[in-house]
């Protein structure tokens, strides 16, 4: 196969199945149908949203941590805003105890700042109750520390990714697929928002945004160029969108150098017609799911 008939192989397999994707939109509308009997007192599976990569359409097959925010009424954050002492972790075990209702048999546990749900195919949701402010940020309760409350504003990131991949001929969500891919693969220690905020920020400048999989040999070179070449000293990034604090401490550039050699070594194959080598060498950067 061709480049682009090898690269457009590889990001349909990356994709999440419609059997996956049915048993997490089952999961979610139980827990959020749960939350609302508890705290809205109605019937309905409105009121959540899905946060994350998988929030973000930049998961890929491989996911298995779901978050998700659901909101909860302002009375409720006056019930516990009125303890004495962490009236956060409090509120974290209702909202715990709701969720055992619907799942009394799946291990749940309050976690600083989510409640987690954790289902016996070892999927994961990390669900956060949250109070939505007029402006479309939230507050959430913090148990960590004696408790507090924090704010978060995930949403702009989920509009900044929709409109980058749209900017891009839908070559961002892909982009973060494959570096997902290649972070599973060989171990990389660098977290999914700094990923989507990276390729964001290196697609919506390449020269070649616009083109399809016949550039994706340029795209994923350029892109760990780019991913090596990050200031050495650097340990916090702004997410796209939102401007939220991301702290990846772990050194990603030396497994990018690694991956923009061998990518560098897979055009070159290419380029001398070596095309089993070729994708050999991709398969060393993404692992068995590029194909053979």
């Amino acid at each position: 196969m061709s480049v682009s008939e090898n690269f457009k192989t590889f990001c349909d397999d990356l994709k999440i199945s419609s059997g996956k994707r049915s048993t997490i939109s089952t999961r979610f509308n139980s827990i959020v149908k749960r939350l609302n009997t508890d705290f809205w007192n109605m019937d309905s599976s409105t009121g959540g949203r899905y946060l994350g990569s998988y929030g973000r359409h930049t998961a890929n097959g491989w996911v298995s941590d779901i978050d998700m925010l659901f909101e909860m009424p302002w009375s409720v954050y006056n019930k516990y805003d009125a303890y004495i002492t962490n009236g956060q972790s409090a509120f974290l075990q209702e909202v715990k105890n709701s969720i055992a209702k619907t799942y009394p048999s799946t291990y749940l546990k309050g976690d600083g700042q989510i409640v987690q749900v954790i289902f016996s195919d070892s999927m994961k949701f990390e669900v956060l109750p949250a109070f939505k402010y007029t402006d479309g940020s939230y507050a959430f309760a913090d148990s960590n520390s004696g408790g507090s409350w924090k704010k978060t504003n995930p949403v702009p990131e989920i509009n900044s990714i929709n409109y980058g991949d749209s900017i891009t001929n839908n070559n961002l969500k892909r982009l973060c697929r494959m570096t997902r891919a290649w972070k599973y693969y060989c171990n990389v220690p660098i977290k999914g928002l700094l990923i989507d905020t990276l390729a964001y920020r290196f697609l919506t400048n390449w020269n070649n945004r616009d083109k399809s999989y016949l550039y994706y040999d340029w795209m994923c070179r350029d892109f760990f160029e780019y991913l090596k070449n990050q200031n050495s000293t650097q340990t916090i990034w702004y997410a796209v969108g939102s401007g939220q604090q991301i702290y990846n401490p772990d050194n990603f550039r030396y497994k990018a150098t690694i991956a923009y050699n061998k990518s560098v070594d897979a055009i070159q194959l290419q380029t001398d017609g070596k095309l089993w080598s070729t994708k050999q060498k991709w398969r060393e950067i993404y692992g068995n799911r590029y194909p053979s």
